[in-house]
């Protein structure tokens, strides 16, 4: 009993701290298993959702019914092609808010006609409208921010890119060019914003089951990759991208900044396939 009263006197990481996530989908979304871990260490937090069409509030239902569990500050639309749309988020944070210690940018989409053909068959607008999405919103949502002057003295930026933005991944096409754009632009803003105390990185996670990567050609094929090539042989959890979010905005990681950190259970360090994966190839089962 004194053990669980101690636990719940206990301040987490992130009490008293504010911050805006922009892009949960679902509960199957890394952005929302990083929204569990920031609120079980004490954050306050504001949402974003897809703006919905017409008289029908489906995302803002969709999301509203995952986060106002957890005491969610706001949930507001916002349409990263729209920069009226992306001041209007900032402008609520500020007023919820005053300042904000922490954003996380989840946003990401290509037409899938051009996300599942080969990159060069890409439409001019396909390809205008994924690097757009995906890659140009972390610079006009954290120039927002900026220009508001609401990022607090420490505050962290965190998004989410993955392995296809560094290597040819076959069936991620687009979205890995965009990815690649997605990383320099971390570099290039965590120079920019880093003299004012602002640190800004990415995670690349391994492949996780969410409603995106489902978008991706032979995706259980990739789960099988990745769980017979990682050296600890098995694919990540969401939850595990979830926990190594929420330290990445933290003061835990209070000295880095501009960096991709891999999740992926050390896939990406793997130059060739180890000896076992040749031999379950091959028929041999467990050496």
């Amino acid at each position: 009993m004194r053990q669980l009263m101690k636990k719940d006197t206990e301040m987490g990481l992130f009490t008293g701290r504010k911050g805006l996530v922009l892009g949960i989908a679902n509960e199957r979304s890394i952005a929302w298993a990083i929204t569990e871990n920031l609120h079980r260490e004490g954050a306050e937090m504001g949402f974003t959702h897809l703006p919905d069409a017409g008289d029908r509030p489906k995302n803002f239902k969709k999301v509203s019914k995952l986060v106002e569990p957890l005491g969610a500050k706001f949930v507001v639309p916002m349409d990263v092609c729209s920069d009226e749309q992306i001041d209007a988020v900032m402008a609520q944070a500020e007023a919820t808010f005053g300042k904000i210690d922490f954003l996380v940018h989840s946003i990401a989409f290509a037409p899938p006609a051009d996300l599942t053909g080969p990159t060069w068959a890409s439409s001019r607008d396909g390809f205008k409208t994924a690097m757009e999405i995906s890659a140009y919103s972390l610079l006009a949502v954290a120039g927002a921010a900026r220009r508001r002057n609401i990022l607090s003295e420490d505050a962290s930026v965190l998004t989410l890119s993955y392995f296809g933005g560094e290597e040819v991944i076959p069936g991620y096409n687009l979205m890995g060019i965009c990815k690649a754009a997605l990383e320099c632009s971390v570099r290039y803003l965590a120079s920019e914003l880093g003299p004012e105390g602002v640190r800004v990185n990415a995670i690349s996670a391994g492949p996780v089951k969410t409603v995106s990567a489902m978008g991706v050609g032979d995706f259980d094929d990739m789960l099988n990759l990745y769980a017979g090539i990682s050296p600890m042989r098995r694919n990540i959890t969401a939850d595990e991208v979830g926990k190594t979010g929420m330290a990445l905005l933290s003061d835990l990681s209070s000295g880095i900044t501009g960096e991709v950190l891999h999740v992926d259970c050390g896939f990406s360090i793997m130059g060739a396939p180890p000896a076992d994966f040749f031999q379950k190839a091959a028929g041999g089962g467990d050496a």
